[in-house]
C-alpha cells in the first residue's frame, strides 16, 4: 500500500481528510458563494466572442448562477432533482452548473457530440428533469426523442439564433430562465443563501457517465465531499494561484474540465479563458498565453504533430537548428527532472538556442508562459512527455478516474520520473489486487453508479475503488500503469503483451491518429489504424497523389506505404514478438456519433474487433 503527499499545499486548506474542508467551506455551494462574496471584482471568466474577450468578475458569476437556480426553483425543481447540460465549453453552461448546485440540484454533462438515441438514454437513465440545450442541433436532439422521457419537465435553450420564431410550451430560453430567477429572488429574498445553507457534504452533486466502452454508460455518483476534496487535492499537486490562467476548452461534460474549470478554479480564484470554438483553440491560446495547462494526450499529439509536419516544411538549416536545439534541451531537461542544474558550459550552449528556437516553437504552441503543463486520461508516450521537457515545459502525468473524481497518484515538481502515473496523492491509498489490479480507496472514490446496483457492487470492494487496470508500484511508490485488465493481450505462442505501449508509439506519429493492436489468441500481432486527416491530406497533396475523398485517400498506394513506414519504425523499439506484421487502414471517417468513438475521440477496442471482424480476418 502506498501513500503520497503533494507538494504546494496551499495555507488555510485543511490536510484532516475525515472531514474535508477549504477555506473553511464543508461543501462547493459553500465555497463558491465565499469566493463571489471575497471577490466581487476580480475576474472569474472570460468568454471569446466574435473575436473579442469578454470579462465576468465573480459578482457576475454569482449572480448569474443564482438567477439560473432560482429559475428552475420557480419551474418547481426540487433539492436532488437532475438538470442536464448539451453543450459545447461556455459561460452559460458555468452559470447553469453552479446554478444547479447552489440551488440543491445536481448537474449531468451530456456531450455535445451524443446522437439522440445516447441523449435518450442518458436522460432516461438519469431521470433528467431539467434540460439545457446549447442551439438548435441541441435542441432537435432532445424534441425527437422527448415523448420518450417521461421525467422531463422543461427544455431551457442557450443560443435562440435560428429559433426566434419557435414556439413550443416544453422549452423556454436561457434568457427567460434568468429572468424567472430574478422575480424568484425579489419574491423570496433568501431562498438561494437558505439553499446553500441546507447543501450537506454527502449530497448528491454532479453525474458524470463514463464513456461506454465495455456496455452502456454509467452514471458516476459525485458528492459535494467528493468534489470538495478533489479541489483541494488539484491545489496540493499544482499550487495554483489567483493569477493563473488557464484555457477552457475540455467539454465540461467530462470530469477532467469540471475539475478543472469549475472547481479549482473555485478553489483557487484563478481565470479561466473560455475559448471561441474547438476551431479557434489554438489561435486563442496563443493570445491568452495561459500559466497553466492540462489536457489530454490527444491534444499533446496533435501539438507535437504540428511541429512535426512544419519541420518537414522547413530548411535544411531549420532542421538542423531544431534538431541541436532540442537535443541540448533534453540534455538540460535530465538534470532539471533530478532537481540538478546544468553545467555552466550545458547553459551557455542551450540559453542562445532555448531563445533562438525553442521558444518560437512554445509561443506557436501556446505554452511559452506555462508555470507546468499536465496531462491524464489515457495513456501517453513517455517520448512525448520528455518532448515537452526539452522544449522546457515540465510535463507531469497523473492518473485517476471518474470514478474517484480525478486524479488519484501524481507525478510533481522534485517528485517526478516519466513514464509513471507518479505516487498517490494526500489522504488517497494505492495498492494492488494479487492479479495486479490497481485498486483506489480515499475521499474521492465515490459511492457508486447510479441505479446500477450491481455494477456498484462489482467495482467498490470495502471502500476500495477496482479500477479495472493493470499496474505495478516501485520501491518508492511511483505507480505504473501497464494497460487495462481487459486488453492484455495473450497470443497463441503464450506471450503476454500490452497492446496500449505499442499503440501509443504508433499514435506518436503525425500521420496516425489512433490505432487498435490485434492478436489475442493469433499467432501474431496486427493492427487496425484511424490516420490524421489533415496531416495525411496535406502528404498526398504535396506528392501529387490522386483522391476524390477519404476512402479513396485511405487506400491510395502511397498512404498505405507512409503508414507502413511509421509502423516499421515503432517496431524497431520492440521485441519482434510484439511487433505488428500487418494492418488495415479505417477507411472510414468517424466522429463521435459513431459507435466505435468514445465522445473524448478515443477507439473503443470492443467495438471495433467486433465491427471490423472481417478486415481483421483478412490479416491472418
Amino acid at each position: 500500500m502506498v501513500g503520497g503527499v503533494g507538494n504546494n499545499a496551499k495555507p488555510g486548506v485543511s490536510a484532516t481528510m475525515s472531514e474535508v474542508m477549504v477555506d473553511g467551506c464543508k461543501t462547493i455551494s459553500e465555497l463558491f458563494w465565499r469566493r463571489v462574496k471575497q471577490f466581487p471584482y476580480k475576474v472569474a471568466l472570460r468568454e471569446k466572442n466574435f473575436g473579442i474577450w469578454n470579462e465576468y468578475t465573480w459578482h457576475d458569476y454569482g449572480e448569474h448562477a443564482r438567477w439560473a437556480g432560482l429559475g428552475l426553483k420557480a419551474l418547481g425543481l426540487q433539492r436532488g432533482d437532475v438538470c442536464s447540460i448539451a453543450s459545447e465549453v461556455n459561460k452559460e453552461w458555468m452559470f447553469a452548473d453552479l446554478g444547479v448546485i447552489g440551488i440543491g440540484g445536481v448537474t449531468n454533462g451530456v456531450y455535445p457530440t451524443d446522437a439522440s438515441s445516447q441523449v435518450e438514454y442518458l436522460i432516461r437513465d438519469s431521470t433528467t428533469k431539467f434540460y439545457f440545450a446549447e442551439n438548435e442541433e441541441q435542441l432537435d436532439k432532445v424534441l425527437n426523442v422527448r415523448h420518450n422521457t417521461p421525467s422531463l419537465k422543461k427544455i431551457i435553450v442557450f443560443d435562440m439564433e435560428g429559433l426566434r420564431n419557435f414556439s413550443d410550451d416544453h422549452c423556454i430560453s436561457f434568457d427567460d430562465l434568468i429572468g424567472l430567477g430574478k422575480q424568484y429572488q425579489t419574491d423570496h429574498a433568501t431562498a438561494w443563501e437558505q439553499a446553500i445553507t441546507l447543501a450537506q457534504p454527502d449530497d448528491l452533486m454532479v453525474l458524470t457517465y463514463t464513456s461506454g466502452t465495455t456496455g452502456p454508460p454509467k452514471g458516476a455518483m459525485i458528492s459535494q465531499a467528493n468534489m470538495l476534496y478533489m479541489a483541494q487535492n488539484l491545489q496540493q499537486i499544482y499550487g495554483v494561484t489567483p493569477q493563473d490562467e488557464q484555457l477552457g476548452f475540455l467539454p465540461l461534460a467530462h470530469v477532467a474540465g469540471r475539475m478543472f474549470y469549475s472547481f479549482l478554479a473555485i478553489e483557487s480564484c484563478c481565470v479561466v479563458n473560455l475559448v471561441e470554438s474547438l476551431e479557434t483553440a489554438i489561435s486563442d491560446q496563443q493570445e491568452v498565453a495561459p500559466t497553466i495547462h492540462f489536457a489530454v494526450p490527444r491534444v499533446w499529439e496533435k501539438q507535437y504533430s504540428l511541429i512535426a509536419i512544419k519541420l518537414k516544411e522547413a530548411t535544411a538549416f531549420g532542421r538542423w537548428a531544431y534538431n541541436m536545439a532540442i537535443n541540448v534541451g533534453a540534455k538540460v531537461a535530465e538534470k532539471t527532472k533530478v532537481g540538478e542544474k546544468p553545467s555552466l558550459g550545458l547553459k551557455i550552449i542551450h540559453v542562445p538556442l532555448d531563445f533562438l528556437v525553442l521558444k518560437n516553437i512554445r509561443i506557436l504552441l501556446g505554452i511559452d508562459q506555462c508555470r507546468w503543463l499536465s496531462t491524464a486520461a489515457a495513456p501517453i508516450a513517455a517520448d512525448l512527455i520528455d518532448w515537452y521537457w526539452a522544449l522546457g515545459k515540465p510535463m507531469y502525468e497523473v492518473y485517476g478516474q471518474t470514478e474517484c473524481t480525478g486524479i488519484a497518484t501524481a507525478n510533481t515538481p522534485g517528485a517526478n520520473k516519466v513514464g509513471s502515473v507518479g505516487r498517490a496523492t494526500q489522504g488517497t491509498q494505492v495498492k494492488l489486487s494479487p492479479d495486479q489490479e490497481i485498486l483506489i480507496r480515499g475521499p474521492g472514490v465515490i459511492c457508486g453508479y447510479w441505479n446500477k446496483h450491481q455494477k456498484t457492487a462489482e467495482t467498490f470492494v470495502q471502500g476500495w475503488l477496482h479500477t479495472g487496470d493493470v499496474g505495478r508500484i516501485d520501491d518508492e511508490g511511483y505507480v505504473y500503469v501497464v494497460d487495462r485488465m481487459k486488453d492484455i493481450i495473450i497470443t497463441a505462442g503464450g506471450k503476454n503483451i500490452t497492446p496500449s505501449e505499442i499503440e501509443n508509439q504508433l499514435k506518436f506519429s503525425p500521420f496516425i491518429s489512433d490505432a487498435v493492436v490485434v492478436g489475442d489468441k493469433r499467432p501474431f500481432l496486427t493492427c487496425l489504424v484511424m490516420i490524421d486527416q489533415e496531416n495525411v491530406t496535406n502528404f498526398a497533396q504535396a506528392n501529387n497523389v490522386p483522391f476524390t475523398n477519404y476512402t479513396s485517400l485511405c487506400h491510395t498506394a502511397e498512404v498505405q506505404d507512409l503508414i507502413w513506414q511509421e509502423i516499421e519504425k515503432v517496431n524497431s523499439k520492440f521485441a519482434r514478438v510484439e511487433t505488428v506484421k500487418k494492418f488495415r487502414l479505417i477507411d472510414q471517417l468517424l466522429d463521435p456519433e459513431d459507435e466505435e468513438l468514445t465522445p473524448t475521440m478515443k477507439l473503443k477496442r470492443k467495438v471495433v474487433n467486433e465491427k471490423y471482424a472481417g478486415l481483421i480476418n483478412e490479416m491472418y
